[in-house]
């Protein structure tokens, strides 16, 4: 008898427990038992299920990528990136404390002040600022973006050792990271997270030919090793932030649903 009951209750609960389930379950099931089997089961065909919403986008998901690329790189076209690097103020780093160069020495000032020879310089000049095209990658799970913005241009130190312009090409590549949230009332936007130059990302090319100014160059590629980076990635990142505040409406929500839903649209080539 004890037995009996305890199969009733067992089958009771069973039926509790599978009508409160939300996703789909086979019509009938049954359980054997000794004493015989509980009598079929069958589920409410009005339950609710679990369905997965499809994003939608505005623009074809196999554009998104590259019209962001393109929106990404008008708006560090027109936040002035090429401007700063022309204008970039190295002369104040490379020359020693106590020059008539200004007041952004700082400690690197201190560190090359024992460098005699780089009293010789007389200017260091930018030209040629570009921006190359960006790179643009998903995260493993599709949740993040990693734009790479790859910067390059020439550098021509005035120096009265040799009479003439000493041509250095420096490329330097930054990497955003951007993600999306969304805010209470249910509206997604794009942040920046992380905005950094991976290390050895600093390519600077050396003239040839020039063995007996071997210690200026050294030196001198030692200091913009140091301060380049720094001062590109101070100016760069927050324009980055910016133009995020500015993307168009319709694409930055398209990204951020993408982001937000983990589905990737940048295809690896």
């Amino acid at each position: 008898m004890f037995l009996v009951g305890s199969l009733v209750v067992l089958c009771g609960l069973l039926a509790q427990s599978s009508a409160q389930l939300a996703y789909p379950l086979p019509l009938s099931y049954d359980l054997p038992t000794s004493m015989g089997h509980c009598r079929p089961l069958y589920l409410d065909q009005n339950l609710p299920s679990y369905t997965v919403t499809p994003v939608v986008t505005t623009y074809p998901t196999h554009l998104i990528a590259t019209n962001f690329k393109d929106a990404f790189s008008q708006g560090l076209l027109s936040g002035g990136i090429l401007g700063f690097l022309e204008h970039m103020p190295l002369l104040s780093y490379v020359r020693p404390a106590g020059s008539n160069a200004g007041g952004l020495v700082g400690v690197i000032g201190k560190v090359i002040s024992s460098i005699p020879i780089l009293n010789n310089i007389l200017d260091i000049k930018v030209t040629n600022p570009q921006l190359l095209e960006l790179g643009l990658v998903q995260s493993y799970d599709f949740h993040r973006l990693y734009v790479t913005i790859p910067l390059g241009f020439d550098l021509k130190v005035n120096t009265p050792l040799i009479g003439k312009l000493l041509e250095f090409a420096v490329k330097l590549d930054l990497t955003a990271e951007i993600y999306a949230v969304r805010d209470i009332q249910g509206r997604s936007r794009l942040v920046i997270g992380d905005c950094i130059n991976s290390p050895g990302s600093l390519r600077i090319t050396l003239p040839k030919g020039l063995n007996s100014l071997q210690n200026l160059v050294d030196s001198l590629t030692d200091i913009l090793t140091k301060v380049i980076p720094g001062l590109v990635q101070g100016v760069v990142c927050p324009v980055v932030n910016g133009i995020l505040s500015v993307l168009d409406i319709t694409l930055m929500h398209d990204v951020a649903e993408l982001l937000l839903h983990g589905v990737q649209f940048v295809i690896k080539v």
